[in-house]
């Protein structure tokens, strides 16, 4: 019998992500859309891996089923690690990423270039509806452009210099950033955990 496990989100861009970098695996994959009444969980822990834990536990009780789920940050050093937890409501609780990146940018205004290293990371958190957990961190280190380049990506992406530079995660092809980003090496390192929890 096919097995099935849920992504925890109801993110489009991120779900096709996480998707587009988990090894085609002889496995059913739903999101949280996918099931009537689902809610997503109150992202109010103080690090990304309670947050990650919080989306997964809720998504698993929820469905009846496995399920992933990721929390990701900005760290800005020059911003004393922020926006980091709160990267997706940096600008705002509804913000857009349009609205994140601007208030990001005016936050460095006075930063110069050499002084903005940043990184990414994410923490990827597996939970059974039994209440098992298991979590992995990735992280990405880069720097933050003076503006947005790049078509490609979500987020913060038009703005993270990949290794301090020349090109932004937004400029690179979807196969590309797959290959390094802080997500794909979370999930790598989870995987075989995945395939032995399911």
């Amino acid at each position: 019998m096919e097995k099935t496990f849920v992504l925890a989100t109801f993110n489009t861009h991120k779900a096709a992500e996480m998707l587009a970098i988990l090894p085609k695996l002889p496995l059913k994959v739903r999101t949280l859309a996918d099931f009537p009444g689902a809610v997503p969980a109150v992202e109010d822990g103080a690090t990304l891996e309670e947050n990650a834990l919080k989306k997964a536990l809720a998504a698993a009780r929820f469905t009846g089923l496995p399920a992933l789920a990721d929390d990701t940050g900005l760290e800005v050093d020059a911003l004393g690690g922020a926006p980091g937890v709160r990267s997706a409501r940096y600008a705002g609780e509804t913000a857009s990423y349009a609205q994140n990146n601007a208030l990001l940018l005016a936050s460095l205004d006075k930063v110069p270039e050499g002084k903005r290293s940043a990184r990414f990371a994410c923490v990827v958190a597996l939970a059974l509806p039994s209440g098992l957990t298991v979590t992995a961190r990735g992280t990405l280190e880069g720097a933050i452009a003076a503006a947005p380049r790049g078509a490609n990506g979500f987020g913060y992406d038009p703005l993270f210099l990949v290794g301090e530079g020349p090109l932004t995660l937004a400029e690179l092809s979807e196969e590309a950033k797959n290959a390094l980003s802080h997500r794909a090496r979370a999930l790598s390192a989870i995987l075989p955990r995945l395939l032995t929890m399911l």
